[in-house]
């Protein structure tokens, strides 16, 4: 459950004990810890939050776990999409209404390894998030810091979290225009791409990451990630495609192509990952070099 929305291993705002699921949020009316227990045999899911935005999380609840989502118009043309999407009849993308959560780590992994984008993740919840309300403060979930809490970070603490200046500009910036964006992208969806694009450093892979996410947009694919045009060009085609390759080879499946991207990497589908990976940057100062 939520496993798009996890960062690594140890994510401090997701943990799964005891057979629940719990997540720590923030919405228009404070943070929030929510507690959710699968589906039973009986058909039940069971729910609980604390915090000021307990209820809020609450009533979008249905939505984060995919019942806004509609996937009657996704016609499955090629046949590896379709033997996909038969072993997943139930599957639906989820929605959690928050575009600040989605945002923040969505932009700290730009251009980036993902084991730098985990560091900065790590590293601005340690220092700057807050504990989950209720329970989840023991279990060590944290919120994201609001927005007013980004505005204030100087430079140089945005250096020893491992963000560099071009995200954190973009952070800075969002942070700026925050209420406006929870506002106004659920409510006008049809915008969001637009609305999210006019902040200087979100271009078309964030503001992907973000609808998908927020919005649960289902024609929100991840073009501009050179892994995903990759290891859908292979699994689709047998070849590596590019962004405008992979936008002719989903075209077909206009307005639902993030489905076709969610059900291969669900799958596990990818190139064969034989070249040598990325290294981590390591020029940015750490918090303990300059104690």
């Amino acid at each position: 459950m939520w496993s798009s929305f996890k960062r690594g291993l140890t994510d401090p705002t997701y943990r799964v004990s005891s057979g629940l699921h719990w997540r720590a949020l923030n919405t228009l009316e404070g943070a929030a810890t929510l507690a959710v227990r699968p589906l039973d045999a009986a058909g039940v899911i069971e729910a609980r939050a604390w915090g000021p935005g307990a209820g809020r999380v609450l009533d979008r609840l249905p939505d984060l776990l995919g019942a806004g989502d509609d996937p009657s118009g996704f016609v499955p043309h090629h046949p590896l999409v379709a033997e996909l999407h038969r072993r997943r009849p139930h599957w639906r993308l989820a929605r959690t209404g928050s575009v600040w959560d989605a945002l923040v780590p969505v932009v700290i992994e730009q251009k980036v390894t993902g084991q730098e984008a985990t560091i900065g993740i790590r590293s601005l919840l340690g220092r700057y998030g807050s504990p989950a309300p209720g329970p989840g403060a023991a279990l060590g979930l944290r919120t994201f810091p609001p927005a007013d809490v980004v505005r204030g970070i100087p430079s140089w603490e945005w250096l020893a979290l491992h963000i560099d200046p071009a995200r954190s500009r973009t952070l800075v910036t969002a942070a700026g225009v925050a209420d406006t964006l929870e506002r106004v992208l659920p409510a006008e969806p049809d915008r969001a791409d637009q609305r999210l694009r006019s902040v200087p450093g979100i271009g078309v892979w964030t503001s992907a990451e973000v609808r998908a996410r927020a919005l649960g947009d289902p024609d929100a694919v991840s073009f501009g990630d050179y892994n995903v045009a990759r290891d859908l060009g292979w699994a689709l085609t047998g070849a590596e495609l590019d962004d405008a390759g992979l936008a002719e080879l989903l075209e077909p499946y206009r307005p639902q192509r993030l489905r076709v991207q969610r059900l291969v990497t669900m799958a596990g589908l990818h190139h064969p990952r034989h070249g040598p990976r990325l290294a981590p940057r390591t020029h940015l100062p750490s918090r303990r070099s300059r104690t």
